[in-house]
């Protein structure tokens, strides 16, 4: 990759007002946790359709947990050097926050403060007939599927699933991440899946630059900067070059 392109980013990220970073499946895959839709990721297993909808869950919740018990291997994940970095970046006020698309949790365990987690999480689970809420540390030490201590109804984690609207708060926070962004970071996610999809554009049309961090690059003319590479590795060097 052209050295020239490092010191490019650079120079936006350090001109940049407002650098925001918007996250998906790519940055965990060094954490050991694949790509939901690449090669032996959940949906090569699980039909997203049959398994990731809420009114799956509603009819049969039972069964959507035998998705969701391969899916808990995630809160044992730990953070990559690329989690790290962009923690580096938010420390030297070059990054404000971090919109992330995935529910592992693993920007916050890298030290990143302020995360906006568009699809949820797995931290803390509902009961969706008496409204109680518990923590996973609780959930952890149930049999599964784990069940309302209230009413015994089968808890539902706090992730969104397709058929879901982000909730209000959520879209409220990101609002007013991007409000007055004039960088964004686009890092491990294709931007295929809607709404998040749309944030490159919006970033876009009101003229703020774009920073794309794909091992296949997706966003084509909207990027101004495209590095190409893992993860870990162009953080990792973006790092180190803002230290020299």
């Amino acid at each position: 990759m052209p050295e020239d392109l490092f010191d490019r980013a650079i120079t936006l990220l350090k001109q940049s007002q407002n650098a925001v970073a918007l996250t998906g499946a790519g940055v965990s895959t060094e954490s050991g946790i694949p790509d939901f839709r690449g090669k032996g990721g959940l949906w090569s297993r699980f039909d997203p359709f049959e398994y990731g909808t809420l009114g799956a869950f509603s009819a049969d919740p039972e069964k959507v947990w035998r998705m969701l018990a391969s899916l808990l291997k995630i809160i044992n994940a730990e953070p990559n050097t690329g989690h790290k970095g962009l923690a580096v970046l938010e420390e030297k006020g070059l990054l404000t926050g971090i919109i992330t698309q995935n529910i592992d949790g693993l920007h916050q365990k890298g030290d990143s403060r302020n995360v906006v987690e568009f699809h949820g999480s797995f931290d803390t689970f509902s009961c969706l007939s008496c409204g109680e809420s518990y923590g996973l540390a609780l959930v952890k030490e149930c049999s599964l599927p784990p069940h309302c201590a209230a009413c015994d109804a089968i808890l539902k984690p706090d992730i969104i699933f397709f058929d879901e609207r982000i909730p209000d708060m959520v879209l409220a926070k990101t609002r007013q991440m991007l409000a007055s962004a004039d960088l964004l970071l686009v890092i491990g996610t294709s931007c295929q899946v809607e709404p998040a999809a749309r944030i490159p554009h919006q970033i876009h049309n009101k003229g703020g630059k774009i920073i794309e961090i794909n091992k296949e690059p997706a966003l084509n003319h909207l990027a101004t900067i495209t590095l190409e590479g893992n993860f870990s590795t162009v953080l990792g060097k973006l790092v180190k070059r803002l230290a020299q």
